[in-house]
C-alpha cells in the first residue's frame, strides 16, 4: 500500500531526524537521490546543460547540492535565483565549488530555452497560494521549452495537503519526492501536473495512520471475498439493485452486470426494467414488488437511472443493511434519512452530484477533491467514493482517504458508473465494509477498464465483461484464485 502523509507530519518526521544526524546530512540523502534521478532522466550526464530554478527554502538547497553533484560529472549547470539573499548558503557553495554558475538578472530565459533539464527548486511542500509574478513568469518559460522537467518534492504552485492548483504551476516529467509521497502528488488536478513519481528514502520515521493511502494489487487480493467449500449462494451474500426506468432500462442491465461480478453469490432485481435485465442475465432473482418484498439481502444499491421513484429510494434507505447510493438516488434521498442510518452507507457521487449535494459549483469539487470528499463524508455521515479523475474515498472517522491508482479517461463513457455501483453494491454484500468496498471496486473498475480500452474508445458493458480479468490480475500469477 501506497501512503501519503501531510506537511506537518513530515516537517515533524524531518525534526525527529535531524535531531539525530550531523548537520546537513538529511539534505545530503535527499540531494543524492535526487542527482541520481536527474542523471537517470539525462542519460548522459556529461556535457548535458542543466538550470536550476531556486527558491529561498531547503527544497533550492536541495536543487544545489543536486546540482553540484551533476556538475562534478561533467554537466554544465546554471542556478537561476528567485530570492538571492535567501539562497541556502552550503548549497550555494557546493555549486560554485563543483563549476556551477549563478544567475542573478537576466539570462535565464535564454538560459532555460537551451536547456537539456531543469531542476524546479523554486516552492517546497509549504508552499500554499499559488506562485509569485517572477516565479509564474520563469514557468511561462519553462513550458516553452523543450527540457525535460524534474520538480524536487513536489511540482512548484501546487498546494502539498490537498492537491490544489491555484494558478501557475510547473508541469514536471518526473517528480522525486523524499520521505513519503505527500497527497496532492496523488490527486488531480496536482498529479497531473507531478507526472511520474520516484519516492527517495531518507529514513524518516512516520506513523502508522496516513492521511492519504492508495491500494496496491496485494491489499486488494487480500480484501476480495473468496469462497470456501462450505459456501453456497445466500452465504455468499445477496445484492439487491433497485436500477433503471423506462427511460433508462440500460442502468439497470449495467447496474446488475456489475453486481454479478462482485463477488455476491446471486442478485436480487427490483425495478420496470426485468425484462431487459432478464434477456441479458436469465441468473438473475426478479421481484415484481418494490424493496420490502424483494426477500432477503445482505445490502442494496439504489439509484442508477431510476429517475423519480423516490418511494423506492426511501425504503432503502429505511433497510437495516449496507446500502449504497448512487446517481439519481442522491438527487432523491433525504439527507437526514441518510444521516440517521445505522448500517453502512456508501455515495457515490461524480463531481457535478457532488456540488449538487455540498451546495457549491462544480469547478470547486473538482479544484479541490480531497476537500470536497471528506466534507460530504462528514455532512451525511456516511462513506463517500467521489468518482472522477482520480476516485477517492472517505470513510471519515479520523482514518484515511483512499485514493485509487488504476482506471482510464476512456472510462468517462455513459454506464460506466453504474458498472462500479453494481460492483461495489455486491462487495458490501459480500461483507466488506463501506470503505473496503468502495476502494476495491474503483481499483478493480480502473483495472477493467484499462483491458477494456487497450487505449482506444470503450464502452461500459466491456469494462463489465472485463472485470474476471481484473479480479484473477490481482492474484499472484501462482495463485490466481486464492
Amino acid at each position: 500500500m501506497r501512503t501519503a502523509y501531510s506537511v506537518e507530519t513530515v516537517r515533524a518526521a524531518e525534526r525527529e531526524l535531524m535531531a539525530r544526524l550531523p548537520e546537513g546530512a538529511l539534505m545530503q540523502r535527499a540531494a543524492a537521490g535526487l542527482a541520481a534521478a536527474c542523471a537517470d532522466l539525462l542519460g548522459r550526464v556529461y556535457g548535458s546543460r542543466v538550470v536550476l530554478l531556486v527558491g529561498s527554502g531547503d527544497n533550492g538547497g536541495d536543487a544545489l547540492y543536486a546540482g553540484a553533484r551533476l556538475a562534478r560529472r561533467g554537466a554544465g549547470v546554471a542556478a537561476v535565483l528567485l530570492a538571492p539573499e535567501r539562497t541556502h548558503e552550503g548549497g550555494l557553495v557546493a555549486l560554485r565549488r563543483a563549476g556551477g554558475t549563478v544567475v542573478r538578472d537576466g539570462g535565464a530565459e535564454e538560459l532555460v530555452l537551451r536547456a537539456d533539464l531543469v531542476v524546479d527548486g523554486i516552492v517546497g511542500i509549504g508552499g500554499k497560494g499559488g506562485l509569485r509574478p517572477e516565479a509564474a513568469a520563469l514557468v511561462a518559460v519553462v513550458e516553452r521549452s523543450r527540457a525535460a522537467v524534474v520538480a524536487v518534492d513536489l511540482p512548484s504552485g501546487v498546494e502539498a495537503d490537498t492537491g490544489e492548483v491555484r494558478g501557475a504551476a510547473v508541469r514536471a516529467d518526473l517528480t522525486v519526492t523524499f520521505g513519503t509521497h505527500k497527497p496532492g502528488l496523488l490527486i488531480d488536478p496536482a498529479r497531473e501536473y507531478a507526472a511520474s513519481v520516484r519516492l527517495v528514502d531518507i529514513g524518516l520515521e512516520l506513523p502508522e495512520e496516513a492521511e492519504l493511502e492508495a491500494l496496491q494489487d496485494v491489499d486488494v487480493a487480500r480484501l476480495l471475498p473468496v469462497p470456501s467449500a462450505e459456501s453456497d449462494k445466500y452465504r455468499r451474500g445477496v445484492v439487491g439493485i433497485v436500477a433503471g426506468s423506462a427511460r433508462y432500462p440500460g442502468a439497470a442491465v449495467l447496474a446488475v452486470a456489475g453486481a454479478l461480478r462482485g463477488g455476491a453469490g446471486a442478485v436480487r432485481y427490483v425495478g420496470p426494467a426485468k425484462d431487459e435485465v432478464l434477456a441479458r442475465f436469465p441468473e438473475t432473482l426478479v421481484s415484481d414488488g418494490g424493496p420490502r418484498k424483494a426477500g432477503r439481502v445482505q445490502a442494496w444499491v439504489a439509484g442508477p437511472g431510476v429517475g423519480d421513484d423516490a418511494d423506492a429510494v426511501a425504503e432503502v434507505l429505511a433497510a437495516d443493511v449496507p446500502v449504497l447510493v448512487d446517481a439519481d438516488g442522491l438527487r432523491l434521498a433525504d439527507r437526514e434519512a441518510v444521516r440517521g442510518r445505522t448500517a453502512p452507507t456508501l455515495m457515490t457521487p461524480h463531481a457535478g452530484e457532488a456540488a449538487a449535494l455540498l451546495g457549491v459549483r462544480r469547478e470547486e469539487v473538482e479544484a479541490g477533491r480531497l476537500v470536497a470528499v471528506r466534507e460530504l463524508a462528514a455532512a451525511y455521515r456516511a462513506t463517500v467514493l467521489l468518482k472522477g479523475s482520480t476516485t477517492l474515498v472517505a470513510a471519515g472517522g479520523g482514518s484515511a482517504v483512499r485514493v485509487n491508482a488504476t482506471g482510464t479517461p476512456w472510462l468517462a463513457t455513459a454506464g460506466s458508473g453504474d458498472v462500479l455501483s453494481g460492483l461495489a453494491g455486491s462487495l458490501l454484500a459480500a461483507g466488506l465494509s463501506g470503505r473496503d468496498a468502495g476502494s476495491v471496486a474503483a481499483y478493480l473498475h480502473g483495472l477493467a477498464g484499462r483491458f477494456a480500452a487497450e487505449g482506444a474508445p470503450t464502452v461500459a458493458h466491456a469494462v463489465a465483461d472485463e472485470l474476471p480479468a481484473a479480479w484473477r490480475g490481482v492474484f499472484p500469477p501462482a495463485h490466481p484464485t486464492r
